[in-house]
């Protein structure tokens, strides 16, 4: 049976990063694109669940949803196609999504997304400027594909994939670092008078180092873009404070309740 490799994204069908990547991975198999029929950036890992879905078929591989990224992977794998995918893609995003925005990416919880589904899934990025540079990131990804296919991925784990606005030829294995983000509220009003509110972000400081002596030993993901080099972030569903368990264990002690300790 011919290997099929899921593309979505959240910029949206019409975004040029999704035409790269079937470009780059035509080769590795049949690319199917399920996409939003609209932007959807920052919508983390939203799905639809208060209103109907719909979807439609623009060309014999490629589907517009109305709904979120981990909307597209849901209804491809349960509706859309008729074999289970062997990889999705997501991507290729106009804007890195490193650092804290890793929480707000509809990008990556696209891969999440597909990760549940027990399906391996490489997030992609590039720099956001005039000229996005997404055929080398979709090449880039193109390899990185490949291996991913013939030697598969961890469980539960997913690659979050970034590329420099200006490359300098290396990847890197990175780890998801961590930025002071200052959120910031610009406060308008609309013709009719009334009170609008634009939120946006700014980079405030960068943060203080992540615990685990072996993760000190792999440069942050933003600091390696930002000195040119391909980041490669694997990324864990499970969010367990693994580190910090044996204090709560402590904490945890004496919680039991009890009709006879409430009576004390």
């Amino acid at each position: 049976m011919e290997r099929q490799i899921l593309i979505t994204n959240d910029d949206g069908i019409q975004s040029p990063g999704i035409t790269a990547l079937e470009e780059a991975l035509s080769h590795l198999g049949k690319v199917i694109i399920v996409a939003p029929d609209r932007e959807m950036s920052a919508t983390s890992h939203r799905i639809t669940m208060n209103q109907p879905l719909r979807y439609q078929q623009l060309k014999p591989n490629r589907y517009a949803v109305d709904g979120s990224p981990a909307d597209c992977v849901i209804l491809a794998c349960l509706r859309i196609l008729k074999q289970r995918p062997d990889l999705v893609i997501s991507g290729v995003n106009r804007g890195v999504n490193l650092g804290d925005d890793i929480n707000y990416s509809g990008t990556v919880s696209a891969a999440f997304e597909a990760a549940l589904q027990g399906i391996p899934a490489i997030a992609v990025s590039t720099f956001a400027h005039s000229k996005s540079d997404f055929k080398s990131a979709a090449q880039v990804t193109g390899r990185l594909s490949k291996r991913v296919i013939d030697h598969g991925l961890p469980p539960d784990v997913v690659l979050n994939v970034n590329f420099p606005q200006t490359w300098n030829g290396s990847v890197r294995l990175t780890r998801q670092g961590r930025q002071a983000a200052q959120s910031v509220v610009v406060e308008s009003r609309d013709p009719r008078g009334e009170e609008y509110f634009w939120l946006h972000e700014k980079i405030a400081r960068t943060k203080g180092k992540t615990n685990g002596a072996a993760e000190h030993k792999l440069m942050a993901d933003y600091s390696a873009v930002a000195a040119g080099y391909v980041s490669v972030t694997p990324l864990h569903l499970d969010r367990t404070a693994h580190a910090h368990l044996e204090r709560f264990t402590e904490w945890i002690g004496g919680l039991e309740w009890s009709e006879d300790s409430n009576s004390r």
